[in-house]
């Protein structure tokens, strides 16, 4: 396919982050993409993809950046922060979506999470502003799927690889409550062929994207231990006292954990159901796993 004949994709949050970089490699073979985020990021060079330095959060007119583009997929968000910080975010991505409107752009893409606790999602910047920005592309004429995907692992991520060097390091970990509330987990290269599938589709929705397994969040860690070759070994904590430990670490400048995290996890609201349509299995967590825990045990010969 020539380069002129490539369908364009205008990619909102860059492709450095967990998700940008799978998704560069999902769609940089056959699309033309064109990434708007404030840092450049060699795989994005090494693709061919056409940066251009921006923050979302400050792009008053987004007509040039969409002019030629078939499809918006978003993935600017942040993880914490005060209100005022998301809110101008928000702000910047709802005149993306009026823009888009206008630009006969053919399919838009909003990546989102999971249901919260009602306190959370009525409470939390991080939780109201997005439902604000997944409430505007719901509400607009653009064909659209809103994504909410479960807990994701891949290389680097923010949860299983840093549970796993935990464990490593200290020989236990923290078990938040009685440990029998639920995780899916899902790969990030499966939720990038989730987006290209939802990119085909012409339907205007919202899907959840769970994992292959649901697991009990207590099996999950003990088969962290297992990898590792060690028994499982755990400090329990109450519910309360799980969500106050991780907002003294939050308060301390940590951002391993934030409180919000654990309440969502506690909530049980994060199990959800495998994904379906793909042309392949989604993969399951356990490979992942043993490659990592092989790589941790290399890097500290008998650690």
């Amino acid at each position: 396919m020539s380069s002129s004949a490539r369908p364009r994709l205008l990619l909102v949050g860059g492709g450095g982050g967990l998700v940008g970089r799978a998704v560069l490699e999902e769609f940089a073979p056959d699309w033309t993409i064109r990434s708007i985020h404030r840092h450049p990021v060699r795989r994005e060079q090494e693709l061919g993809v056409e940066w251009r330095s921006g923050d979302a959060a400050g792009i008053d007119d987004w007509r040039a950046a969409l002019e030629g583009v078939d499809t918006v997929i978003n993935l600017a968000w942040y993880r914490q922060g005060p209100d005022r910080r998301f809110r101008r975010l928000a702000d910047g991505l709802l005149r993306l979506v009026r823009d888009s409107e206008t630009a006969g752009v053919r399919r838009w893409i909003q990546l989102s999470v999971p249901d919260a606790p009602e306190s959370l999602e009525r409470g939390l910047p991080y939780l109201a502003r997005k439902r604000e920005v997944d409430r505007a592309v719901a509400s607009s004429s653009l064909s659209y799927a809103i994504v909410r995907p479960t807990m994701l692992f891949g290389p680097n991520d923010k949860l299983l690889t840093v549970m796993l060097r935990t464990i490593a390091r200290y020989r236990r970990f923290p078990m938040f409550g009685d440990g029998a509330y639920h995780l899916s987990p899902l790969a990030v290269e499966d939720l990038a062929r989730i987006l290209r599938r939802e990119v085909t589709r012409k339907d205007r929705h919202t899907v959840t994207a769970g994992g292959p397994r649901r697991w009990v969040y207590r099996e999950l860690t003990d088969e962290l231990f297992r990898v590792l070759g060690r028994p499982a070994r755990y400090f329990r904590l109450s519910p309360r006292g799980s969500v106050r430990l991780a907002a003294l670490l939050e308060a301390l400048g940590s951002s391993l954990l934030y409180a919000y995290e654990v309440e969502w996890l506690l909530s049980d609201r994060l199990g959800l159901a495998p994904y379906e349509g793909l042309d392949r299995p989604l993969a399951t967590v356990e490979p992942f796993l043993e490659t990592q825990a092989a790589r941790w045990r290399r890097a500290r010969p008998g650690g």
